[in-house]
């Protein structure tokens, strides 16, 4: 099996990281199958992921792993690793108890396009709880 057939088609998870060491994760509600947030990974986030059954991420701009939920308490429990067919993506179905995005809704993705528009945005969902009692910075 040539090594594309064996990405895409063998049952050995063989992910692939990009030149910086990352491969994007997409957190989704294993329950309601919303998105609740996209995030990246670099092995170590990825091996204690698999190993703890929580999900951790590499955060770029802190240069660091943080576990989801190790400020505001709000964390993810992986059910399922799903890998897309280049092995270049993963998405973790995970069960929440609280709001995931650090703004304050239970996806960061409460914001859509306004139809017609291709500047303005429309909020689509409310405030689940109020960041500033969550996060002490």
């Amino acid at each position: 099996m040539s090594a594309n057939k064996t990405i895409e088609e063998g049952s050995e998870f063989s992910p692939k990281f990009d030149e910086n060491g990352l491969i994007p994760a997409i957190a989704q509600d294993a329950k309601t199958g919303q998105v609740l947030m996209t995030a990246y990974m670099n092995r170590a986030a990825l091996d204690s992921t698999i190993q703890t059954g929580f999900a951790t991420y590499f955060s770029r701009s802190r240069q660091k792993l943080w576990k989801k939920g190790e400020e505001s308490g709000h964390f993810q429990k992986v059910e399922q690793i799903l890998v897309d067919c280049d092995q270049d993506c993963v998405i973790l179905k995970v069960t929440i108890e609280a709001g995931q995005c650090h703004v304050g809704y239970q996806s960061c993705f409460y914001r859509a396009l306004k139809k017609g528009s291709d500047k303005n945005l429309e909020f689509i969902a409310e405030k689940v709880y109020d960041p500033k009692k969550v996060y002490k910075r």
